[in-house]
Parts: C-alpha cells; structure tokens; sequence
C-alpha cells in the first residue's frame, strides 16, 4: 500500500495516458490511426481519440488526410539540445534565396490536413511579388508548397498521382493553383520530423521557371537534422 505522504501518489491519469500515446507515436514514424493506438496504449478507443484531438490541437502531434497521426512540430523544442529546428535551419537560407531571386521564398509544414507557412522571407525590392504572410493554410492535394510537402515523407495510398513524380524529380512547379496569378516552385525537405518543402511563390512565370535550380539547391543546403548536429 503507497503511504499517503508518498510523493508517488497522486498525479494526473490524463496525463500519463497522453504521454504513453506521444511514445507510441514517436515509435511509429508512418504514423498510427486511432484504432491502432487505442490497440497500442490498452486505451479505450474514445479516450485514445480525444487525447489524439488534444495532442493535434497543441502541436504535439500531426494528422494526415487518411486519419493517421504521428509526432507533430511541437515535440522537437522539447528535446534540448538535439540541433536546431527545421525553422532555425531553414530561415537564413529563405532569406539568401529570396535576396537572389527577388521573389517571396517560405517554409511550408504539414500540421493537420494543411500546408501552413511557418516562416516567410520577403524580396528585398517591388519586382514581381507575390504576398504570403506567415500562418497562411493551404490545401495539401494542390499548390505548389502543399505538393511538395506531401512529396517530403513516404508514399501513401492517398495522395495525388503526381506526388510521386514530385518524390523523384526533388520539386514542383505549379501554376494558378491555389491562387490566380500565382506561379509556385518547391522543393520537398525529406528526413524532419515534420513533413515540409520550401516553396517560391511570384506573380512573374518565367521567373518561376528560373527559380527552379535554386530552390533545389537551397533545399540541398538545409538538407536533413543529420547535416546540422
């Protein structure tokens, strides 16, 4: 029997649940579904649903299109000193590309069923801009950010037929996909913790064709967590 006084006793069964789904998660980098954790964890299927809604919701884990979740963009700052985050990584490098090619240069992640843009770096003059604010959610089925973003992690039975094309040749280029006027080129940033690609986005066509060997290169030069510790 644990005395009363015993500094064991007490504390939070959420909690506890939360994090032992979190660890089945972070076991599983193709993600799991709700049936799968509840399996996983000995949860009833409901309470393993609702700490997953919750554990989305903060950032701690992500969610795809199929239902199944992984570990979200939230878990790597809590891990201390295991080399700088993607968004660390990635800015100076957005700035350098967007200071080249006069044109608005971002990170795009994957969080929930959308393409967010988490980091923006803007030309530094008034050629042919395009605007996209940090924060902005786009579909992750068309646009150039949200394909290549998809193109970043492992193949899945759900995703569009040219993903895969997008996988191999190591970027997209779209046109007036997600908004008129707009010409997109990304690059996918495979092997993060969160699916992501940098992504170049101009009102000016053949500046979008010319940008293409450049966001592959800055895509190369930020490269996976392995090239930074």
């Amino acid at each position: 029997m644990t005395p009363p006084n015993d500094p064991e006793s007490g504390g939070s069964q959420t909690l506890e649940r939360g994090l032992a789904v979190l660890v089945e998660l972070s076991r599983h980098p193709g993600g799991l579904n709700t049936s799968q954790v509840a399996a996983a964890t000995g949860l009833h299927r409901s309470v393993a649903h609702r700490l997953l809604v919750s554990l989305h919701r903060t950032g701690f884990a992500a969610r795809d299109d199929e239902g199944r979740y992984a570990v979200g963009p939230a878990v790597p700052g809590l891990l201390g000193d295991t080399g700088p985050s993607l968004r660390t990584v990635a800015e100076p490098v957005l700035h350098r590309l967007a200071r080249r090619l006069d044109a608005t240069a971002s990170l795009v992640e994957a969080i929930g069923t959308a393409a967010v843009t988490t980091v923006v770096a803007e030309p530094p003059t008034d050629g042919p801009l395009f605007w996209y604010r940090k924060g902005s959610r786009d579909p992750l089925d068309h646009g150039s950010g949200g394909l290549a973003t998809l193109a970043s992690g492992p193949p899945r039975a759900s995703e569009p037929d040219r993903v895969q094309a997008i996988r191999e040749a190591g970027y997209v280029i779209t046109h007036s996909e997600v908004n008129v006027g707009a010409h997109g080129v990304a690059a996918p940033l495979p092997g993060w913790p969160v699916r992501a690609a940098i992504n170049v986005v101009t009102s000016d066509p053949d500046l979008a064709e010319r940008a293409i060997p450049h966001v592959r290169e800055a895509a190369a030069v930020i490269g996976t967590p392995n090239d930074h510790h």
